[in-house]
């Protein structure tokens, strides 16, 4: 069930939210957690007891490593058990495949193994749980008491399935003691309208052009058609992914919880670093916390810091697919950010910043091309065409008057521009209450309603809805 749905929209949220708010409060987490699983049980089926496990057995293992003496162990097993999940249904295919290519170069008989189907978010869930086991271990937060409690913050559907990755510490006391009101509402609404305007005019919009240049032989493509699909690529993604980000933010405050926010307008970076920083966030910054850091230690020479940032972003790859293009794209990035902190970095600090943005965009589009592109036969082929390599498919067979315009969209929007424009908004939570107050909270919620109709409307005429972060 996606949130750019009717069942969502008109069926699925509106039961969640009125039986929330008609139950007492001492019965909300329990209604959160029952919603949660139905609507990951709803595409997912008998996988939700994947879930259910998880849930269960990270809370469980979060109170035996806060209680026993040899609290590392407890720590390993737990971590050990959430990574051995991701790693059978996430990896296998991708292991048993290249096992099997190795076998038969050997002339060995190779492995029949059945395809292991994926569980929608298992990226997500996974990386949640070790980090509060993490957090537990470090004496950060205290372990959840209550199996329904903690189940509520893992199951919690807004951020399910594509994060974004909510730190246990960073809510535990909304979990038990939040406080919704009609200004966090209309906020949330505010958000979530936000986030399906950038899901479904700009992101499903330049989707049609970047499928239609990806799915064609790149050696039809001419340059100009090939660096136009990457390009409209490059916006469907941040405005797909950053769209469900917002709604999933506006959906917690829905509920009276506050989220961390996963992106900061990433495509105004001028280095890959601060791109990096604002990107994605919740998972930078977990790789950052649970990885980069102990595996650095104190006082680390040079060398060990470019190896684990190349490793650290090696595995952040591999995390987004399990196939060597996104290996290699993990790579590509690594070796970029170890760049920046060489002479070559120092070099491209003293030219002025439109060069480095320039600089930026480039290795950032480039590395896309092994994140979209279906095998490494596909890569090359397809980096040939955006050297000129190519056909003479012109970029004007994809670029309709609506395309392009959702496309200048897009690009500007990416800019701070539309934080600026947020600014404007009246924040109610600073206004006493009034009155006053409540008619412009009701005038915004019917004009909120009436911008949400119209973009189902909207829905409703486009083909292709899915959003990209779920296949992770």
């Amino acid at each position: 069930m996606v949130f750019s749905s009717l069942v969502f929209l008109y069926l699925f949220l509106p039961i969640a939210m009125g039986g929330y708010f008609l139950m007492p409060r001492q019965a909300r987490n329990s209604w959160l957690l029952g919603v949660s699983l139905l609507f990951y049980a709803w595409g997912e089926n008998w996988y939700a007891l994947v879930m259910v496990w998880t849930f269960l057995s990270t809370w469980a293992m979060g109170l035996v490593i806060e209680r026993v003496r040899r609290r590392g162990l407890a720590l390993a097993v737990g971590v050990g058990l959430n990574l051995a999940l991701l790693v059978f249904f996430k990896y296998t295919n991708f292991l048993v495949d290249n096992l099997n290519a190795l076998l038969g170069m050997a002339g060995l008989p190779t492995l029949a193994v059945g395809r292991v189907h994926l569980p929608i978010g298992i990226s997500f869930f996974v990386f949640q749980a070790v980090s509060y086991l993490v957090d537990v271990y470090r004496r950060d937060v205290a372990a959840g008491r209550s199996p329904i409690d903690y189940g509520c913050y893992k199951a919690f559907f807004p951020q399910l399935i594509a994060g974004p990755i909510v730190r246990y510490r960073d809510v535990a006391a909304q979990i038990s003691g939040r406080v919704e009101s009609a200004a966090l509402f209309i906020s949330g609404m505010r958000r979530f309208v936000k986030g399906l305007a950038k899901k479904v005019l700009i992101a499903n919009t330049v989707a049609v052009a970047a499928d239609a240049v990806f799915d064609l032989p790149p050696g039809d493509l001419s340059a100009a058609a090939a660096w136009f699909g990457l390009g409209c690529y490059a916006i469907q993604l941040y405005f797909d992914f950053s769209g469900y980000s917002d709604m999933a933010i506006g959906l917690g405050r829905m509920f009276g919880f506050t989220f961390q926010e996963n992106f900061a307008h990433p495509y105004a970076a001028t280095s890959l670093r601060e791109l990096w920083n604002r990107w994605h966030i919740s998972l930078s910054s977990w790789f950052r916390d649970y990885l980069f850091f102990p595996l650095l230690g104190r006082r680390p020479p040079a060398w060990r810091f470019h190896l684990s940032l190349a490793a650290v972003f090696v595995l952040c790859g591999l995390w987004h697919g399990a196939a060597w293009t996104f290996v290699l794209w993990g790579a590509w990035n690594g070796l970029f950010l170890v760049l920046e902190r060489t002479p070559y970095g120092t070099l491209l600090e003293r030219t002025p910043a439109p060069v480095r943005w320039g600089h930026t965009m480039l290795v950032w589009l480039l590395g896309l091309v092994l994140f979209r592109c279906s095998d490494l036969g596909h890569c090359w082929a397809f980096a040939a065409a955006l050297a000129g390599f190519g056909g003479h498919l012109p970029a004007a067979e994809f670029a309709d008057r609506e395309i392009l315009a959702f496309l200048a969209g897009g690009v500007l929007f990416s800019f701070p521009l539309s934080a600026r424009l947020a600014g404007l908004l009246p924040d109610w939570s600073s206004r006493s209450w009034t009155w006053a107050t409540a008619a412009l909270l009701a005038a915004e919620a019917a004009l909120l309603a009436l911008v949400l109709l119209a973009l189902t409307l909207t829905l409703q005429g486009q083909s292709s809805n899915p959003f990209i972060y779920f296949r992770f």
